[in-house]
């Protein structure tokens, strides 16, 4: 089932871009309006999913990784877990 299109989008732009957009709508045998759609909608879902995830090196996936096995010495956390509890177990 095709959802209902009750929203609009505008946008400026050049000649060539326009007509490049034209070519590339015919040659795929669909609307401009479609072909935007879609190459919009592949561009945003692109964005969003890349929001998720964080794309590093091995190397420094494998430096991150054996850095949290080693404890940092840190005198102020040490003197903070001396301290008393406030909420019992």
């Amino acid at each position: 089932m095709t959802a209902t299109k009750t929203r609009r989008l505008e946008a400026r732009t050049d000649e060539q871009t326009e007509q490049l957009v034209a070519d590339a709508s015919a040659l795929l045998h669909m609307s401009k309006t479609a072909f935007i759609e879609d190459a919009v909608r592949t561009a945003a879902r692109k964005v969003v999913a890349r929001a998720d995830v964080t794309i590093m090196s091995v190397d420094v996936f494998d430096s991150m990784m054996s850095a949290l096995h080693e404890p940092d010495h840190s005198p102020e956390l040490a003197d903070l877990s001396a301290l008393p509890r406030l909420i019992g177990r």
